[in-house]
This record gives structure tokens, sequence and C-alpha cells, in this order.
């Protein structure tokens, strides 16, 4: 069976195949989380991009799991030197792995690594949205996006199970463009992310939820669950 949960902001956690996935695991500094970084058990950490509210933990927790990271080319060279073990994609490739199949998504956004101290901004290469499934089930995970007429064809060739979607306007869609999304991407269930972490990304998610078919929109809390 194939374990699905959220835990605020934009972190969705699989168990499939044996194995613990997470992805964009933001924790520390994270008011939505019900997770605490040091006590992450995790086989694999699977990102969309390189911003801080997304990258989050992964080092230290790939550190104390000797965790995979799978992570766009730039984003998983970078992680690389900090001494991580990295498996690097690109959009548009896909790999088959023992816990299942991951493809990259585009994704309309930025993508860069902020080193406060020294005040740099290093680029991560494209941001990605992140296809995968355990060959029985689909998860699409939209990672920081706007609307793109491509999630038609998205939608089109994945039979989607369960679709995450960001909805908190200001950096990514606002709810009008995520439930045309949702209705391109013709996923069974759709779940609203990265809303309510910030100020500037304040939103109701029952609001979204109500604008979707019956039965199609469902609002997790943090530690929810899907089997």
């Amino acid at each position: 069976m194939l374990k699905v949960s959220y835990h605020g902001h934009s972190v969705v956690k699989i168990e499939a195949n044996g194995k613990r996935i997470l992805i964009d695991p933001f924790i520390s500094g994270n008011p939505q989380t019900d997770l605490k970084a040091d006590e992450v058990q995790a086989d694999v950490i699977l990102l969309t991009h390189g911003h801080s509210d997304h990258v989050g933990d992964t080092l230290s927790i790939a550190q104390n799991n000797d965790a995979l990271i799978v992570a766009p080319f730039e984003l998983a060279t970078y992680l690389g030197w900090k001494g991580a073990r990295t498996h690097p994609m690109s959009i548009g490739g896909s790999y088959q792995f023992e816990f299942g199949t991951v493809a990259l998504t585009q994704a309309f956004h930025s993508s860069s690594y902020t080193e406060e101290e020294d005040q740099k901004i290093i680029y991560t290469g494209m941001p990605a949205g992140i296809l995968f499934t355990d060959n029985q089930k689909t998860i699409y995970h939209a990672g920081d996006t706007g609307l793109f007429t491509d999630m038609k064809m998205i939608g089109e060739r994945n039979k989607i199970d369960i679709a995450f979607l960001p909805i908190g306007d200001n950096f990514t869609m606002g709810p009008k463009d995520a439930v045309t999304a949702a209705e391109w991407l013709q996923a069974k269930k759709v779940v609203p992310i990265h809303y309510n972490t910030f100020p500037d990304i304040e939103q109701n998610p029952e609001d979204f939820v109500s604008s979707l078919p019956e039965g199609v929109g469902t609002v997790l809390k943090a530690g929810d669950t899907i089997d």
C-alpha cells in the first residue's frame, strides 16, 4: 500500500516499497509542520527547487539517515559539494529507482539558495514539479509554480491519483489558477499546499476545495495521511 502524508507548507512524505520518501522537507522554522528535523527518518529526499522553504533541513536529514537526495542538476551538484549523496535529474527526464519512478516536470518559478551570512544567492537550476509512481499509483507534486497550459498534457499522459498544488498566491498560483490546474490535471484527489506559512500567502483552503468538483479536493492538516 502507498501511504502519503502532509506535513505543512510543501512537505509531503511517501511510504512506498519499503522506503520513506520526503519531498521538500522545510521543517525548522516552519510554523505549520508537525515534524522535528532531528527525529525525521527518511531513505530518500526529493527536491523541487533550491529555495530555503523547500530545501529546508535536507542536508541534516540526509546526513542523519544516509538518505539519497534527488534534485535538479545544479541543486544536486551544490548539495553534493556539501557532502550529500545525490542523484541529479533534469526536466523531462525520468529514472527508475528501487522505490519507484521519478520524473521532473517544468514549473514556472525561480530557484536559488541564499547564503545569508555571506549575502550570496546561489543559482540552483530550473525549478521543477515531481511525478512519482510506484507502478500502481501516481503522485504529482507541483512544487512552486504558476499556472501553465502544459498541465493539460501532464494530466492527459498520466493517471494522477493525488496532486499537491500550491494555492498561496504572491509567489505561486493562487486559488483561482489552482482550480484551473486541477481541472487540467484530472487528478482523482487534489490537496492544497504552500499556504498560510507566511503572511503573504494566507489563504482559506476550504474555499479552494469547495471550488472543485465534489469529492476531489481534500484539505490535509499537518500529519494527516491518505492511504
